[in-house]
């Protein structure tokens, strides 16, 4: 299969087919790196990285470097266009002329949709925000696959910061995509957002079981704050809800991934409630426990103090050899989009994402995540925010940038009004008349002050009368 002129953007944008075939080309280039010397030979990849990065950065373009390609690099906001106030799109359209192919990481969230959307060839992304990072995702399935031969079926406990980090994010969908039960376990404070959990329940099944009484290890470090279970067997938390969530941990957990504290985008709140004196630690005593008897301790690393050094010798410990891993899966996706290597893709179920209605009315409403690339001033000047209606009970919009979703207050409809005064009314997001819009004609209000600006009056259906 040909993969050529594609973007990564979020792990989306790979199904699970076109995974394991990169996987079985990742592997092949592995046995034979001499053999790849030519495969790039005359590309050139651009590497944008406006966050600090080691072992991405470094890996992407050894990995380009051994394909026999060359790489030309901007690594400093400061030192760049973007500094001067230059758009994304702009400089997007710039280096899609100098380059083949464009990795890129950025602190906003969504930047490499639209550096995907303006360049004209193909973008990977290497992280933006705490949005997603779908490569770093491919080297932590592929180390899965790997040790374990399979994902299906394995409990995988995700720890520390599920809030900002952005490697989880990506992670979470693609376990539940190839069949996996994920347990939460973060740090106090950083729980899984909400748009997360939304989107991972509707896209992909399965169910997430808020635990009342969190299962906990012998010394009571290992706390699970939620399960999610994929649609694939019956489960014993969905048919006894009432059980201890000890029953989870009875086989063991077979990966234990950590995360550190991403204070790089804590809020000046959090800041103030100084989370990460509550981080736990992951050491050798932890590991002791029985529960991690025969656990793969994964980390995208860099750790800060959240993972002790006293693991490292571990055989369990998996973290230096995910980012190893990183060169040859990154050689088989550059090779990939860049059109000199096919994979070849086996035949394997992969979820099919619903189709959402787009919101199309004027004026689109702002997202509310202040992260998003969409709000930033040198953006909005070209970039129209763009949403997806995912749900209607209650109704739910998504941010085709950032994924972030918003629920609206307040709704009307351009079928009822048709542009008379007196039938230009707004109503309750939750009254019984918003499920008979369609959705072409769909306006949403986050105040009533913002429809009554716009000649909108309030019908009887305001203010919780349905």
């Amino acid at each position: 299969m040909n993969l050529k002129d594609r973007n990564l953007v979020t792990i989306d944008d790979l199904s699970n087919g076109e995974i394991l075939g990169l996987f079985s080309l990742a592997t092949d280039m592995f046995d034979d790196m001499p053999g790849q010397l030519d495969v790039c030979k005359g590309k050139i990849m651009a590497s944008l990285f406006f966050e600090p990065s080691t072992r991405t950065r470094l890996s992407f373009e050894a990995a380009m470097h051994r394909l026999g390609g060359s790489v030309i690099t901007a690594s400093d906001v400061g030192a760049s266009s973007l500094a001067k106030g230059e758009s994304i799109s702009d400089t997007a359209k710039i280096v899609g002329s100098y380059a083949d192919i464009i990795v890129i990481r950025h602190p906003w969230e969504g930047a490499a949709k639209v550096v995907a959307d303006y360049a004209g060839i193909p973008v990977i992304n290497a992280g933006d925000g705490g949005h997603q990072h779908p490569t770093q995702t491919l080297l932590d399935l592929y180390t899965i696959i790997k040790e374990r031969h399979d994902i299906k079926g394995l409990k995988i406990a995700l720890w520390g910061d599920l809030k900002y980090g952005r490697t989880t994010h990506s992670l979470i969908f693609a376990l539940a995509r190839f069949g996996a039960d994920i347990l939460f376990c973060p740090s106090p404070g950083l729980e899984v957002p909400a748009h997360v959990i939304e989107k991972l329940v509707n896209e992909y099944g399965g169910e997430v079981e808020r635990l009342k009484d969190s299962a906990r290890t012998d010394d009571n470090r290992f706390s699970i704050d939620a399960i999610y279970t994929t649609p694939n067997s019956p489960h014993q938390l969905a048919m006894m809800p009432d059980l201890s969530a000890q029953v989870e941990l009875k086989d063991g957990v077979d990966a234990l991934y950590v995360t550190r504290p991403q204070k790089e985008r804590f809020t000046d709140k959090e800041q103030g409630q100084n989370l990460k004196a509550k981080y736990p630690v992951v050491n050798k005593k932890l590991l002791q426990d029985k529960v991690f008897r025969k656990t793969m301790v994964m980390h995208p690393l860099p750790r800060v103090d959240e993972l002790a050094y006293d693991i490292d010798a571990d055989e369990r410990s998996m973290y230096f050899k995910q980012a190893a891993r990183g060169v040859p899966v990154r050689m088989a996706l550059l090779a990939a989009l860049l059109g000199a290597k096919e994979i070849n893709v086996p035949d394997v179920e992969s979820p099919k994402p619903p189709v959402y209605h787009e919101y199309q009315q004027e004026p689109r409403p702002t997202c509310s995540n202040p992260r998003c690339v969409s709000i930033q001033p040198t953006e909005t000047p070209y970039l129209k925010p763009e949403y997806k209606i995912v749900n209607t009970e209650p109704l739910t919009l998504r941010c085709v940038y950032c994924e972030h979703g918003f629920e609206p207050k307040f709704v009307a409809s351009t079928d009822w009004h048709e542009h008379k005064l007196d039938t230009k009314k707004y109503h309750s997001a939750d009254s019984h008349w918003a499920k008979f819009i369609h959705p072409e004609n769909l306006i949403v209000f986050n105040s009533e002050e913002e429809a009554q600006s716009l000649g909108f009056k309030p019908s009887q259906f305001v203010g919780g009368r349905h």
